[in-house]
């Protein structure tokens, strides 16, 4: 059961002071929730940097620390250490209770955990790898970090491969593999400007080749002339002169001495045969 006793320690004038919690830890969340709101309303009053200001604030991330447990618990399955998860979740938590207003009145746990979550998957961000590899290349690549920084002070240039082979005690194909492997660490956006030797940086995404619109058009033709080459000489001067020439309909009837009502249902009825052709598997 945890202790809860008047703290001896003097307060501001007019202000009560505030109850020494032996166990901060320990308390049950409905406790926890009860004294953070004493604690949160004593911050508004005590000037920062005081023993008694930095008491309260202490005493609040020990009561709160089931909030990053509860936090950290969702990330498990990640494969981290839950003890880095949850020192990280302690980041997220200390900004949540140095940002947090009781006139908000809004639950500090609704508050907080956003926060630590936030923190956690910022974690996960920075420390991730960008594509997924074997473990064994990426404790490797550790290992190569270390011998290519170590080779590199006593060489005073970059090793050969054969170099880190010999003090990594691998093959160099392995050693190759990762090198190759560092490369899914961290992912680079297309965006991202790189020294292409000019006076201007240009994205990585002037280098790389794009869809040509152009291609299915040609696909389109060529589906398309034997299908057209099959109407009579009529309909294809209909289309010549609808798709080619670009006139009316009215302007067509008048070319070939028909209303332009017929024109128009000449036209569907040749746009529909050839959509029909291009549709039907050959």
């Amino acid at each position: 059961m945890t202790t809860v006793v008047a703290r001896g320690t003097e307060t501001p004038a007019g202000v009560e002071a505030l109850p020494e919690i032996t166990d901060p830890g320990s308390l049950a969340p409905k406790d926890a929730r009860a004294l953070s709101k004493m604690f949160f309303d004593k911050l508004t009053v005590l000037e920062e940097g005081t023993p008694e200001y930095q008491y309260a604030r202490n005493t609040l991330i020990e009561m709160n620390m089931s909030l990053v447990r509860y936090a950290a618990g969702r990330f498990r399955s990640r494969g981290d250490q839950m003890e880095d998860i949850v020192q990280v979740g302690m980041i997220g938590l200390i900004k949540a209770i140095d940002r947090f207003e009781l006139s908000r009145e809004v639950e500090f746990a609704t508050f907080a955990v956003p926060y630590i979550v936030g923190e956690i998957k910022r974690f996960f961000r920075d420390t991730s790898w960008a594509v997924h590899v074997p473990r064994r290349l990426q404790e490797a690549r550790v290992e190569l970090a270390k011998a290519t920084e170590e080779l590199g002070t006593r060489l005073g240039r970059s090793p050969k491969v054969s170099e880190l082979a010999a003090l990594m005690d691998l093959s160099e194909d392995e050693v190759i593999e990762a090198q190759l492997a560092s490369n899914g660490y961290n992912s680079t956006s297309l965006d991202g400007a790189i020294n292409s030797g000019g006076d201007d940086d240009t994205a990585l995404a002037d280098f790389i080749g794009a869809e040509d619109p152009g291609m299915e058009l040609v696909e389109n033709f060529q589906s398309l002339a034997p299908l057209i080459h099959q109407l009579d000489d009529r309909e294809r001067r209909i289309l010549h002169l609808r798709f080619v020439e670009e006139l009316t309909q009215a302007q067509i009837g008048e070319d070939l001495g028909v209303s332009q009502m017929q024109v128009s249902r000449l036209l569907t009825r040749i746009l529909v045969r050839l959509r029909t052709g291009m549709l039907t598997p050959h």
